[in-house]
């Protein structure tokens, strides 16, 4: 997968952290900076929907309000 290079500015003592929880751990500090950052992103990103939400849009408002109205008799027979 491709990177990018960026700059992030952190406060000492996150950076000091940083550093030794990378050295514990055998990790570069890049590393664990690309896993948080995807954590983040994972959890805080719009979710997904399917193509099948919202494509039979009426462009009507009042749809919800009339659903009893509109879905009288659907089922019967004729």
């Amino acid at each position: 997968m491709a990177v990018t290079k960026t700059t992030v500015y952190l406060f000492a003592d996150d950076y000091r952290r940083l550093k030794a929880l990378a050295r514990t751990t055998r990790r570069t500090t890049a590393e664990l900076v690309r896993e948080a950052v995807a954590e983040y992103a994972q959890r805080h990103a719009p979710g997904v929907r399917p193509a099948s939400v919202a494509a039979g849009r009426s462009g009507r408002g009042d749809v919800a309000e009339r659903a009893e109205e509109l879905l009288r008799g659907l089922g019967r027979r004729k």
